[in-house]
């Protein structure tokens, strides 16, 4: 089901301001809207070339209403036993703060949960997966627009752990996950915001060029 965002779009509005109205939209969707939306998204990133070529998948768990990639990690799994795909979920930076890093999870690791209460993998070396390692990264995104522009959280830790990579030739597809509800006419960009090259929706499939 796809709800009017027209009504809290004006030329004034702040990313801010945006960013509680477009949660607040989320939060509303029922779970049976939720259930669906999760396996319709999976479909959708199954049909993708980049998805099914690709050995090593970032994704995230489902907060705050977001897209439940939990059904598209279980298709994942089950391709492994063919192929060696690996999945990654990210975790706050030790270290560097207001970074993430990647790590393996497959339906073993062993988890915590991090000071914004999200689960993510306890910090193994091991396990580790570079950023620049990764064919795709799956982002969750509050909102979006048909230009390929994001809007996230507002802590920038995606922003800031993709920014490293931004010089590299060959670098990983940037694809944002999101409800249809949560895509605007045009968001506010500020120059430190990194596009994706595509967002996956429970009906849509976008696609934008970037060098």
């Amino acid at each position: 089901m796809k709800r009017n965002t027209s009504q809290i779009m004006s030329k004034k509005t702040s990313r801010v301001t945006l960013r509680k109205a477009l949660r607040a939209l989320r939060n509303e969707l029922p779970e049976s809207e939720q259930q669906h939306a999760a396996f319709a998204v999976r479909d959708n990133l199954l049909s993708l070339p980049d998805i099914t070529n690709a050995s090593s998948i970032a994704c995230y768990l489902p907060n705050d209403g977001e897209v439940d990639l939990r059904p598209f990690m279980h298709a994942c799994w089950k391709l492994n036993n063919a192929s060696a795909l690996h999945t990654s979920l990210p975790v706050l930076h030790p270290v560097c703060k207001g970074h993430l890093l990647f790590l393996r999870y497959t339906e073993k690791t062993p988890m915590r949960v991090n000071k914004y209460n999200i689960e993510e993998p306890i910090l193994a070396c091991s396990d580790v997966i570079p950023t620049f390692h990764h064919q795709v990264i799956l982002m969750p995104l509050v909102g979006f627009d048909a230009s390929g522009n994001r809007l996230g959280m507002g802590g920038g830790y995606y922003d800031r752990t993709l920014a490293s990579i931004q010089a590299q030739i060959i670098k990983p597809k940037l694809i944002g996950i999101a409800h249809d509800c949560q895509q605007v006419d045009q968001l506010p960009v500020q120059h430190w915001d990194i596009p994706v090259n595509a967002i996956v929706t429970p009906t849509q499939q976008l696609s934008f060029n970037r060098t």
